[in-house]
């Protein structure tokens, strides 16, 4: 009776806890591109304070930006067989937004939300997203804590009040304001938002593993509290469902460790624009060839670009 009981708070939690996550409108009207292979994507860290306190503000520092805008911009798939993807999409890539001309990628989520960001994603990558995620500030950092906080290996010391950042180097424990600024800071860094995007896999991953742990599997107030705080930060398209996200974070486990933690490919990262701004921009020829291997649901194609 014990075993049925644990096995239904098990079950039972995140499905209650789906109950609470919220539903975004994600996907474009209009010609979008064919279905292919298995499933991808659009996962996105926004940046908008709206939700947040003023202490939460302080604490996290984020400043008191107004809008809507994503710091972090990455594609997961999930093929039918083969190992699963997460690529980085720098939020600096120069692209054309489709009926705004060329801009960085993430103007695309600041001026018309997820939708013209999938839009966006789409028309450049020739794929077809299936799911869209989005996880805000306080979201991030409540999910790090709710595993019991992470390390991380800075090779340097890091110093960085715009992200509320102080760190020396070498592994270390880091909660999830920490964790935060870690992710996001990128003005100490020499290959600034690139070096920044290697992060972000890198704490994803981290938060994954923990996430599967036995002691996040055995201890009920971390799993009723990772999954709470899961539902309480994290949007997901309104044709997701539960089963989806399960099939998400099984696919997030996948590119930790050795797996395919990648980012678009790079021909010029300080690429200057008619308006005298840095953007990135893609290399057409070899971008085409990492879409091209996931429009065929091929992954093992991809390893040619791991970092």
């Amino acid at each position: 009776m014990l075993l049925v009981a644990w096995l239904a708070f098990l079950i039972g939690t995140p499905l209650y806890a789906w109950t609470q996550t919220t539903r975004i409108e994600a996907m474009p009207d209009g010609e979008r591109p064919a279905d292919q292979p298995g499933t991808l994507w659009v996962l996105i860290g926004s940046d908008s304070r709206d939700d947040l306190s003023e202490e939460e503000k302080a604490e996290l520092s984020t400043g008191d930006s107004e809008g809507q805008r994503t710091d972090t911009i990455m594609l997961l798939y999930r093929p039918t067989f083969g190992d699963p993807a997460l690529i980085s999409v720098p939020r600096d890539s120069w692209v054309e937004i489709p009926g705004h001309g060329n801009n960085k990628i993430n103007a695309a989520f600041a001026i018309g939300g997820a939708p013209l960001l999938v839009e966006t994603i789409e028309h450049n990558t020739g794929l077809r997203v299936d799911h869209f995620g989005e996880i805000g500030f306080s979201g991030f950092a409540g999910m790090v804590d709710a595993v019991g906080g992470i390390e991380i290996c800075p090779e340097d010391a890091i110093e960085d009040p715009k992200a509320g950042l102080d760190i020396e180097a070498g592994c270390q424990e880091a909660d999830g304001a920490t964790a935060l600024g870690y992710v996001r800071t990128r003005y100490q860094d020499p290959t600034g938002d690139l070096g920044r995007t290697a992060r972000q896999r890198e704490v994803l991953g981290k938060i994954a593993r923990k996430v599967v742990s036995p002691l996040t599997l055995i201890n009920p107030l971390r799993w009723w509290g990772v999954n709470m705080a899961a539902a309480g930060s994290f949007g997901v398209d309104e044709d997701a469902g539960p089963f989806g996200i399960g099939l998400l974070g099984a696919a997030l486990l996948g590119t930790t460790g050795d797996g395919l933690t990648l980012i678009v490919p790079i021909s010029n990262p300080d690429y200057r624009t008619s308006g005298g701004a840095s953007a990135v921009l893609w290399d057409d020829e070899q971008a085409q060839v990492m879409f091209e291997a996931i429009a065929e649901g091929d992954t093992a194609e991809l390893e040619q670009f791991k970092e």
